[in-house]
């Protein structure tokens, strides 16, 4: 189908959407025809390892769609986390299985802001049926919240609409949540202005797009690390050694995973002990898209290299249902079948497998 607009109105008949009344901003998010790189014979990378990292200093960050299921899985498994880390996402269970909702009150409100109460219940079941955690723990977790005062792509309006959930669930809201809107800047991840990332692998600051590292002289990754952690050993040159590798996803069999991640090691983590930050990446954002400027070039090795922290960037991959290679937010990763897909619980089937790398890297080596 070489004509854009017919291959557009393609991918809304075969998600169920009207051809017509297609939101524009939707197509970053979920039904994006995307730039995928051509796809390149490559050896099996080795299996993730095991590292035997603490469990006790975990952290999760995500941006746009890598945003809401940070959440997901913070909210399905607080007690294994400290912190989240949110950018340009909307609140917890937004989509409530709808890709409809997910574009008209998730992304842009055409459909209207989306009601929190309903977002309240859904949660209360969840917790009745054990499919995410206690509320004791997730009152516990530390939260960093970040949006663009100019993303057209996920409206503000939606970050702040998570930031009011958190509220309602964190024990101490005043001292636990961090919460920035930057005026002028778009849809994506800022970087720093001194940041080793090449002048072409950044996007505008108020435009995003491209690769969605927004030259916004704005150290997200340490400014979230640091709210999240603590006080935190500033990046130096001489510290930013260690090893980005790729490994195999094939263990962690899920519908939309791609066929490999990747994984920073500070040469001071490759005898284990480390903590571990997962960082999930945006539609687009993929190294299917954009190669590994993001894995690379998110300012979060330098930090991680400084402190000991190990950063696991796990990688979806584009589909038919999921052209621009975004996780599943929404549900298209569970069965046809359910009308009501257990996507943001416990039971997602990208969780679990998000959670098995956890569980895999923080095993010691010798176990099976």
């Amino acid at each position: 189908m070489s004509d854009p607009a017919a291959r557009r109105r393609g991918l809304a008949i075969a998600a169920g959407l009207p051809i017509t009344g297609l939101p524009a901003t939707a197509l970053c998010l979920s039904l994006g025809l995307g730039t995928a790189l051509p796809a390149i014979a490559q050896e099996t990378p080795p299996p993730l390892p095991r590292l035997a990292l603490a469990a006790d200093d975990t952290s999760v960050i995500g941006v746009s769609s890598g945003g809401y299921m940070a959440t997901q899985l913070a909210v399905a498994w607080p007690a294994r986390f400290q912190g989240l880390g949110v950018l340009a996402a909307g609140p917890w269970a937004c989509a409530q299985g709808s890709l409809s909702l997910a574009l008209g009150q998730c992304m842009g409100t055409h459909k209207g802001p989306p009601d929190l109460e309903p977002l309240a219940e859904r949660h209360r079941d969840y917790r009745e049926r054990d499919l995410v955690g206690d509320a004791e723990a997730l009152a516990d977790l530390r939260v960093f919240l970040w949006h663009g005062g100019e993303d057209d792509t996920v409206a503000p309006a939606l970050g702040r609409a998570l930031a009011e959930q958190f509220r309602a669930w964190l024990a101490a809201p005043d001292d636990q949540l961090h919460v920035v809107e930057s005026e002028g800047a778009g849809h994506g991840w800022p970087v720093a202005a001194d940041s080793p990332a090449p002048v072409e692998a950044l996007a505008d600051c108020r435009e995003g797009g491209a690769t969605h590292l927004l030259a916004c002289d704005l150290d997200i990754a340490g400014e979230a690390l640091g709210w999240l952690h603590g006080e935190l050993t500033p990046p130096e040159a001489a510290a930013r050694a260690g090893q980005l590798i790729a490994f195999d996803q094939a263990d962690f069999d899920a519908r939309g995973l791609a066929d490999r991640g990747y994984l920073f090691v500070p040469e001071s983590c490759e005898a284990g002990g480390c903590a571990l930050t997962v960082a999930l990446h945006g539609c687009a954002m993929g190294a299917e898209q954009i190669g590994e400027t993001f894995v690379r070039h998110s300012g979060l090795n330098d930090w991680a290299a400084a402190n000991q922290r190990v950063v696991l960037y796990p990688q979806a991959e584009s589909s038919l249902p999921n052209p621009q290679g975004c996780w599943d937010w929404w549900g298209f990763a569970e069965s046809t079948w359910q009308l009501d897909p257990l996507h943001d619980t416990r039971e997602g089937t990208q969780t679990s497998a998000l959670m098995a790398m956890i569980e895999r890297l923080q095993a010691a080596p010798d176990a099976p």
